[in-house]
């Protein structure tokens, strides 16, 4: 496993971006709307890893429920899988609360998962895999 990405939740993308692609010194290569999460999403590409922008479309999303308690900031850590149903598989064995019991589509054509902040000392972490075609 590697760290896929980074997500920030941010108020919005349009002021974001800019301001990511100066602090990052590279374009932002993907925008995406996830409607299923209530987000839009921006992508850059930082080394091995990546930055995803996360902005809230609309009032229920988890994202703008996150920004309010919170603020704008770092929202999630994503780690790559081989087998995302293997790996949730062990985890969920070895005692880590699911927030989801199968896998489902997340952006940048990824299967994603996530585990509860209170099973991974407040931090909410997101399985991906890459989609086969």
């Amino acid at each position: 496993m590697k760290i896929e990405h980074l997500g920030i939740a941010v108020k919005e993308l349009a002021i974001s971006i800019p301001l990511f692609e100066q602090l990052l010194n590279t374009p932002c290569y993907k925008t995406e709307e996830v409607a299923s999460e209530g987000v839009s999403t921006a992508f850059f590409q930082t080394g091995d890893s990546k930055i995803e922008l996360l902005e809230a479309t609309g009032e229920t999303s988890p994202i703008a429920k996150f920004i309010t308690k919170k603020g704008e900031g770092i929202h999630h850590v994503a780690f790559e899988v081989e087998n995302i149903e293997a790996e949730m598989k062990r985890l969920q064995a070895l005692g880590f609360e699911l927030l989801n019991e199968k896998p489902k589509n997340g952006a940048d054509n990824k299967l994603v998962c996530f585990l509860h902040p209170k099973s991974t000392n407040g931090v909410l972490v997101e399985l991906c895999q890459e989609k086969k075609s």
